[in-house]
């Protein structure tokens, strides 16, 4: 029974690391430079409409749910270090709590705050708005590698438990 619950939270986390991954895929490849092209204006009212809407549930619970997920994965293979995929799966959730986690809450949201403190139009936003473009993308690709790898990682430590059965 304990180790169908450990097989499926490393499933859940694969899966959640995946689509959180994702998310920030997306905005590194089409969403953000979209919001580059258009006037700051229009590019800081529109982020700022982002960082509000995604604080709803599905999104938290995607991203911070897999990350409760992870804390428990990787601890377990603590634990159990000489199960086979342990290593993996305990890297593969350190993986995603230091640079996806970490990250968004040490880089991203630190600037999202500041963003939405600004009023959208006058001189201070129109020179805020590229530096945040180029730092919070370069933070943003952190987070699309490290959460996708982490997903590698997990699918990669749940094969080896299927595969040494």
């Amino acid at each position: 029974m304990i180790g169908r619950l450990f097989f499926a939270a490393a499933f859940l986390s694969a899966l959640g690391t995946g689509l959180v991954g994702g998310a920030f895929f997306a905005f590194s490849t089409f969403v953000m430079p979209a919001l580059a092209r258009i006037a700051p204006v229009q590019g800081i009212a529109a982020m700022q409409s982002i960082n509000v809407t995604v604080l709803r549930p599905p999104f938290m619970l995607a991203m911070f749910g897999t990350a409760g997920l992870c804390v428990a994965l990787g601890l377990r293979a603590l634990l159990r270090w000489t199960t086979p995929g342990s290593a993996w799966l305990l890297l593969g959730s350190a993986v995603y709590l230091a640079g996806t986690i970490i990250v968004t809450m040490a880089f991203n949201v630190p600037r999202n705050d500041a963003l939405s403190a600004l009023p959208t139009e006058g001189a201070a936003a129109a020179a805020f708005w590229p530096r945040f473009l180029a730092e919070w993308m370069s933070w943003n690709h952190v987070r699309t590698v490290t959460s996708l790898g982490a997903s590698a990682l997990l699918m990669v430590g749940m094969i080896v438990q299927v595969l040494k059965r």
